[in-house]
């Protein structure tokens, strides 16, 4: 490796993100870079964007510059043309690179318009579109499937002098480059010389790309599994697809020098190109919806802070029939009800002004309003939103702060700014009713469904390679299963971990390429779906900030979860719970009796000795969160008899306190056995007999002990749950 290495730079690669067709998982895509030594990298994936965060983070953890890119698939006609085959649609593909912040916007548009507009068989852009989103993008001839090289190999020498011309006006001479390549396919070594002559004719720079499509060289053997995997074809199938050459991998400098002693000029314009490639995206932005306030009451308020305050104060009186009271007007009592509620609201308010959340919890109270409104069944509130007062008093959540001593940093901790995430439940049936309501409310074109990936998993990869290689299914499956069940198990793990599996692995010709093939593809995207529950909600139209595409005609975001928040785009989860949809059946048969024509679910008191009873029969079934087997035998175990009791039963039962049940339920029978934590904890664990159950127990613990502010106690918290000692330190 030498300084030189870094003078190339890889302009043309797919990652896994090129579906079932880049056999580049991003990890050892940029770790085999930071080993040849090179400086700078383009992603161009397929006709989408959906891996570039992740492309840029493990780059720029490498030293690595990245840069974004898409090869997408361009007509020279109209997109939206209707023709009535496929084999009318000829699509070219066309190398783009974003120059700039504005390149990257404008590549997303294209990107993002070839999805939603222009989607036939493939996300198709056009000539016109190209020409409107150009500012700030560079282009490429692209690969042999590119216009002008179709044109070249067709003889149509003419056409593909007008078609250079046509892109040199829509990208400008100094941002258009005539790509090469040479994998050692015939149509290739015709290409070069003409491409050359073109070059030289309008006066263009070259550049050598060798179309990255797996890591290595031996990895055109998985990767060759993985087009099998895609067309649903088997290796041994003379007719399938197929790469002609073994040349896609990651090549150093001094191979793709070889290969272009022709054009040396070739070589050295990629990290030209690079230099010229400079964006940064807008990580930690606040891309947050703005509330709209009643018209009728623009007049009466100031802004939305106000408006929120005055709400949390109409909020305060139907909750608790208490009066807010200003500073200065609160009783001396530190335990009168209206000064404890006044105070809590003051700092929570401010809280969520300093955070600049206040649009976030008028549009959750306004949509929550409607929802109810319209009879839609709704959850009372789970998650650490349930700690909030603010969110409780506009009706967010149905469950009390106060009574159950839920703290409000959990939800909003303003020594540690993180999105609030309210777990919203609404009845299964209906949950798409508020979705609607918010895409007409805030406009289509800014909200938006968020997309997920699946991934192959070591059991998964086994089954698929096993399928293409023709393998019998009850060998493949007996193979598979041999992979322990343990979640996120990879195959080297698993060959560590299962002496069975290592042994047919040794033993077995067969089962080891399978088994090989399979660690190269495991990890890597299958499929793409949709976020359960998740719904992005931004202030202008979402094209703007970030690609979209669309699944079942729904406009869904081409970055998952993670990217979409860090670029300051708001998420909401609008979760749809079959418990709640259930229950709202149930009211309805009870509403048919004489009597109880207004009869809800929440008229039902919480203590309720013949509710109790049914809990100490384990007659649980269908019951939300307590109706495993291990639920119902933990039920039998400890006598209920109140519903702080059954609050810590769904707490105890999970991995980490578990373990701590006994203790548990020996305190509840013999009050003698009960072990405090520590002297300053009794009041803390009193209710829980000693044992620590819940994480307010573990803030307070901190506050009290160690001297943190409840914020502190909250990282504290976060730390010890992800098990990061230096952050617990």
């Amino acid at each position: 490796m030498t300084d030189k290495d870094k003078d190339f730079v890889h302009l043309h690669v797919h990652s896994d993100f090129s579906l079932l067709d880049g056999c580049c998982r991003m990890d050892r895509l940029m770790d085999r870079a930071v080993e040849l030594g090179q400086s700078a990298m383009a992603l161009t994936d397929h006709g989408n964007l959906f891996g570039t965060i992740n492309f840029i983070k493990q780059a720029e953890k490498r030293g690595i510059k990245p840069i974004i890119g898409c090869e997408g698939y361009m007509v020279t006609d109209h997109k939206n043309d209707e023709k009535p085959g496929r084999e009318n649609h000829k699509s070219y593909h066309i190398g783009m690179l974003a120059k700039t912040y504005e390149g990257y916007q404008n590549l997303s548009k294209v990107v993002s318009d070839a999805h939603v507009d222009g989607f036939y068989y493939r996300p198709r852009t056009d000539l016109e579109t190209l020409a409107e989103f150009s500012e700030g993008l560079i282009g490429f001839t692209g690969c042999m499937q590119g216009w002008i090289p179709q044109l070249i190999l067709r003889g149509e020498e003419k056409e593909a002098e007008n078609a250079m011309g046509q892109m040199i006006e829509i990208f400008g001479k100094e941002n258009y480059f005539v790509e090469l390549h040479n994998h050692g396919i015939e149509e290739q070594v015709r290409l070069v010389p003409e491409l050359l002559r073109l070059a030289k004719k309008f006066d263009l720079k070259t550049v050598a790309s060798n179309d990255v499509h797996y890591v290595r060289g031996e990895d055109w053997e998985p990767h060759d599994a993985l087009l099998c995997i895609q067309t649903g074809s088997k290796l041994d199938d003379p007719k399938r697809m197929r790469y002609e050459a073994r040349e896609f991998y990651l090549k150093s400098r001094q191979e793709m020098e070889e290969l272009f002693k022709e054009a040396p000029e070739a070589i050295t314009n990629t990290f030209a190109v690079a230099e010229m490639c400079e964006v940064k995206l807008p990580f930690g932005d606040n891309n947050y919806p703005v509330f709209s306030m009643p018209p009728e009451i623009k007049s009466e308020v100031a802004d939305n802070v106000a408006y929120l305050k005055r709400l949390c104060v109409e909020g305060l009186k139907e909750r608790y029939d208490s009066d807010y009271r200003e500073e200065g007007k609160r009783s001396e009592d530190a335990d009168d009800q209206a000064r404890v509620l006044s105070e809590r609201i003051d700092y929570e308010l401010e809280v969520i002004a300093k955070t600049g959340f206040n649009d976030y919890f008028l549009i959750v109270a306004d949509f929550m309003k409607w929802a109810r409104e319209q009879g839609i069944p709704v959850g009372p509130g789970r998650g650490s939103g349930a700690g909030c007062l603010v969110a409780y008093v506009l009706g967010i959540t149905d469950i009390d702060p106060l009574r159950f001593g839920l703290l409000f940093e959990r939800f909003l901790n303003p020594e540690r700014v993180s999105p609030p995430d309210f777990d919203i439940d609404f009845c299964m049936r209906r949950r798409g009713e508020v979705i609607e309501y918010v895409r007409e409310k805030y406009g289509r074109d800014c909200v938006a469904n968020i997309i997920t990936f699946g991934t192959f998993g070591a059991k998964m990869v086994v089954r698929d390679v096993a399928r293409v290689r023709d393998l019998p299914y009850a060998e493949a499956d007996k193979l598979a299963k041999m992979v322990p069940d343990d979640l996120n198990i990879s195959l080297e793990d698993a060959l560590a971990k299962s002496p069975e599996f290592a042994s047919e692995y040794e033993k077995n010709p067969v089962a080891k390429q399978i088994v090989d093939t399979g660690k190269v593809i495991e990890g890597m995207v299958r499929n793409v779906g949709t976020h359960a529950a998740g719904v992005i909600i931004a202030d202008r139209p979402l094209k703007e900030l970030v690609p979209l595409t669309t699944q079942d005609g729904i406009l869904t975001t081409q970055f998952p979860k993670d990217p979409v928040e860090d670029l300051g785009l708001l998420k909401m989860d609008f979760l749809g719970l079959k418990t709640l949809t259930v229950i709202a059946e149930a009211e309805d048969h009870i509403r048919r009796k004489p009597g109880l024509k207004e009869f809800r679910v929440t008229d039902a008191p919480l203590e309720d000795e013949e509710t109790f009873k049914l809990l100490n029969e384990a007659r649980t079934i269908g019951v939300f969160q307590l109706e495993s087997e291990g639920m119902r035998r933990l039920c039998r175990q400890m006598t209920i008899s109140n519903v702080d009791e059954v609050i810590a039963l769904i707490a105890l039962y999970r991995p980490g306190p578990m373990e701590w049940i006994p203790d548990y339920i020996k305190g509840k029978e013999d009050p003698s056995t009960i072990k405090f934590p520590h002297p300053l904890l009794e009041d803390v664990c009193e209710e829980t007999y000693g044992v620590m159950v819940y994480q307010e127990q573990v803030m307070e613990a901190a506050r009290r002990i160690a001297g943190y502010t409840l914020g502190g106690a909250d990282i504290l918290r976060r730390a010890m749950g992800k098990k990061k000692p230096e952050e617990m330190a």
